[in-house]
């Protein structure tokens, strides 16, 4: 077994904290539909939107169609913007992580799938965007988790291999993927549990 030479977050209910409790049922009322149909669209049209082939307007056009709801490019463009910043809160246990995983001589990389226009305002605005030795985004890549691209690019990125990273991320099935191709994955719970996990790997955070 290799020697663990680095370490990597998703963004998505990692870096960043859930979603606040009233932003689905804000957005379903906007779009003016019940919240479990406005759910039930909006994540599995998605995948083109993080791959950055359309744009965020394109994406809310597309669902909300799907559901035969037809908006003006205003109320669209709204739904937009709140979503977007209810993704914007920083858990700040997690860069306090990150940050200590980079202090201690580890590589550091966010793996995320990411929209561009998300990516553009974290890269302004979020400071633990400024941390990584790499980040690889979906939009960038063009390819999205658990695609095996993605994690590839990560790889070439951050000149390891698969079996020197860590990687946490919320989503099993992306985890799954990363186990496949060798490296050490861990479903996320919380900070504290992956700091943990990780000095049970003998990484002195």
């Amino acid at each position: 077994m290799k020697m663990i030479r680095g370490v990597v977050f998703d963004f998505g209910n990692v870096i960043s904290l859930p979603q606040a409790e009233g932003v689905m049922d804000e957005l379903a009322a906007l779009a003016g539909m019940e919240r479990t149909l406005f759910e039930s669209l909006l994540w599995p049209y998605r995948a083109e939107y993080d791959r950055g082939t359309i744009s965020g307007l394109e994406y809310y056009r597309s669902f909300l169609a799907k559901g035969g709801v037809f908006l003006d490019d205003q109320i669209i463009r709204k739904i937009h913007a709140i979503d977007l910043e209810s993704w914007s809160r920083i858990n700040p246990d997690t860069v306090r992580l990150m940050e200590d995983v980079k202090n201690a001589g580890y590589k550091l990389g966010i793996l995320s799938n990411m929209p561009h226009d998300f990516l553009d305002m974290a890269r302004d605005r979020y400071p633990a965007f400024r941390l990584p030795h790499a980040g690889i985004f979906s939009c960038e890549s063009a390819s999205i988790k658990p695609e095996e691209k993605i994690y590839r690019d990560l790889f070439a990125a951050l000149s390891l291999e698969p079996e020197e990273l860590v990687f946490f991320d919320d989503m099993p099935v992306n985890i799954d993927k990363a186990c496949s191709l060798g490296m050490s994955g861990f479903v996320w719970q919380d900070p504290d549990i992956a700091r943990e996990t990780l000095r049970d790997l003998s990484i002195p955070v």
